[in-house]
């Protein structure tokens, strides 16, 4: 079984560990990078690999509208395509989906939805959103699900989370018989011509026939008791791990933190746990000391082309007058690249001036903090 995870240290409710995938070890627990579009925004593949990155998300709803899952697939999937030797966890398209609103219609079947790029009609069912995930190659994929909105009454609620209970059978169905069909498995060389461009975080995990990892997807809405239900009933069908989705839908930080922390007691300890789009740097060590193995989050990268910076001594919104003769680093207590190079001037500068460096430096440093605090987070285990 693939993506599944070795415990290598706990203190109290935290674990340390290796979640093993057919493209490298990870440690755990981890932060993943959002590259939505195959492509973490201004930041080429081979910095990720300088910062420690060692697995990616990718966006299943954006990368089947642009370039299409077929042009991919016909690559040996997402990892040859994007020259990414390193692990690829891809959503089911549930969310983005359900960010669509007024563009989309919710039946048994699944969601017709409208492309937000030119207003094409499309449908995802739980079995499309699986065929279309193992054509991208990830070595984890996520179970079809509907996010239920906030507030939600609780009945409204319920009939989510069963919608939900009754998709994930049918995309763990279509998962087990079509597993083998995923692209790298028929053609090893499409991944392997692209591990000697940089020195891999770990040996590829050995097997004669390698497959994806598919995890199940815990709803219920703010409701602990449907979410302890969820749980339950998505372990009965059986998964390689558990995603906490439902999340960072406008709820209040403290009512997040309290679903989580009741919701981890009912998942396994011998199987990934997953926290979905959630994460201020202070967050996610939260959640990894909750027991959290796995988070994935577009705040750094998405605050850094608004010039908002994370440091050890707080938020720094760069476009502020007063960093325009600052010559010191951004941070000081900082060792990424950005840091030991450019002065908060310089940056104040390029973002002022609208340059894409800017951007592009910006989001180095706020990936590289995020990544540094899971690396002392992992230490403290």
């Amino acid at each position: 079984m693939f993506a599944h995870i070795q415990i290598d240290a706990i203190r109290d409710s935290a674990r340390r560990g290796r979640l093993l995938t057919p493209h490298g070890e990870v440690e755990t627990p981890v932060f993943m990078p959002v590259g939505t579009a195959a492509t973490v925004k201004g930041v080429s593949q081979d910095v990720l690999e300088e910062l420690g990155v060692e697995i990616l998300l990718g966006n299943t709803y954006h990368l089947y509208l642009r370039p299409g899952v077929d042009q991919i697939r016909n690559f040996g999937g997402l990892h040859s395509f994007m020259a990414w030797p390193r692990a690829i966890l891809t959503d089911s398209g549930g969310f983005q989906v359900f960010s669509l609103s007024e563009l989309r219609k919710v039946t048994e079947e699944g969601v017709t939805f409208r492309s937000h790029l030119d207003g094409s009609s499309h449908f995802f069912s739980p079995e499309s959103a699986m065929e279309a995930q193992i054509g991208l190659g990830a070595d984890i994929m996520m179970a079809f699900d509907e996010c239920t909105e906030y507030p939600a009454s609780t009945e409204r609620a319920r009939a989510s989370m069963e919608m939900t209970l009754r998709w994930a059978e049918r995309s763990k169905n279509y998962f087990e018989e079509h597993k083998r069909e995923v692209p790298w498995s028929r053609q090893p060389s499409a991944i392997s011509r692209q591990v000697d461009l940089t020195e891999p975080a770990s040996p590829p995990a050995t097997t004669a026939d390698p497959t994806q990892a598919l995890f199940g997807i815990i709803q219920g809405g703010m409701d602990f008791a449907l979410r302890k239900e969820s749980a339950e009933r998505t372990i009965e069908i059986g998964f390689d791990g558990y995603a906490i989705g439902g999340l960072s839908v406008g709820e209040p930080r403290v009512l997040t933190r309290e679903i989580v922390e009741s919701t981890i007691q009912h998942l396994p300890a011998d199987k990934p746990r997953y926290l979905m789009g959630v994460g201020t740097p202070e967050e996610i060590v939260e959640y990894a000391n909750l027991g959290i193995d796995m988070m994935d989050c577009v705040l750094p990268t998405r605050a850094a082309r608004h010039g908002l910076l994370f440091t050890s001594e707080g938020k720094i919104s760069i476009k502020q007058a007063r960093y325009a003769a600052d010559q010191g680093p951004l941070d000081p207590n900082c060792s990424c690249r950005v840091c030991k190079r450019y002065s908060r001037a310089y940056l104040r500068h390029l973002y002022a001036s609208n340059e894409l460096l800017g951007q592009v430096l910006n989001t180095i440093h706020n990936l590289s903090f995020y990544i540094d605090r899971m690396r002392l987070a992992r230490h403290s285990i």
